[in-house]
């Protein structure tokens, strides 16, 4: 359980602002979860305003956009995008942290605007930003599934000692010793079915919705949910060596 815990606090970027999110670990804040829309506003209007100056600039070339209405056009457009690499690297600059991403990408693109080439300058902040909400979206998702697994993962194992039942915690099983799982619970460690028969849904494991039976002596998971009648089942391995646990793991 601690090296999940380790990897959810690996999982938290500094994500204190929508469009920068999941860059620099300088904190173990878990990621707001934050609509949608609110995430994806500063690189969709950045977006807009790049795409019409690259028309302005190489397609309509109207006389007005020059000068100071091209250069006002485009910090418009690199505003949204780059305000929130501007507060991630005033705060990792607070903390001493001075050669960070952050900083890298405010030099690079404000050199970009400083030498007249103001559609670089934008397109180097929004892609970048872009690439961060990919790396944001990866990140969520793989903290849902961590968490998948971790409501899946079973807390009390029913052990059979001397004919009787005892509630403990599945690491005090032994390997060869039997459990029981009632019906709707989950088997709580890898072994061999010893009931004649059981259905069970394997969803949370293999993604599959369709019930599956298993008979006498073949392999049980843990984190199968037992569906229709009260099983036994022999204990092949040690609860850290689980198959669920791997996977956590």
């Amino acid at each position: 359980m601690a090296r999940i815990k380790k990897l959810e606090i690996e999982s938290n970027y500094n994500c204190s602002d929508d469009s920068c999110c999941g860059c620099e670990k300088t904190g173990a804040a878990a990621l707001p979860e934050e609509s949608t829309w609110k995430r994806y506003l500063p690189v969709t209007a950045t977006g807009i305003l790049f795409v019409i100056g690259i028309l302005l600039d190489s397609l309509f070339k109207p006389a007005f956009f020059t000068g100071t209405t091209r250069l006002v056009w485009y910090i418009a457009a690199y505003l949204p995008v780059a305000l929130p690499a501007f507060r991630h690297a005033g705060n990792a600059i607070a903390q001493k942290n001075f050669f960070n991403e952050f900083t890298l990408m405010i030099v690079a693109t404000l050199g970009a605007f400083f030498i007249g080439e103001y559609p670089e300058g934008v397109a180097v902040m929004l892609f970048y930003t872009v690439g961060d909400l990919f790396q944001e979206s990866a990140v969520r998702k793989a903290r849902r599934n961590i968490q998948t697994l971790l409501d899946v993962r079973p807390d009390t194992a029913t052990v059979v000692r001397n004919g009787v039942t005892t509630t403990v915690s599945p690491e005090e099983v032994s390997i060869g010793e039997t459990i029981q799982a009632k019906v709707g619970e989950k088997i709580p460690l890898d072994g061999t079915l010893l009931s004649p028969r059981g259905s069970f849904n394997t969803s949370a494991l293999t993604g599959e919705s369709v019930p599956r039976t298993i008979h006498d002596g073949e392999t049980v998971l843990a984190g199968m949910v037992n569906l229709n009648q009260l099983v036994e089942v022999r204990v092949e391995k040690a609860y850290a060596d689980s198959s669920l646990s791997r996977v956590l793991e």
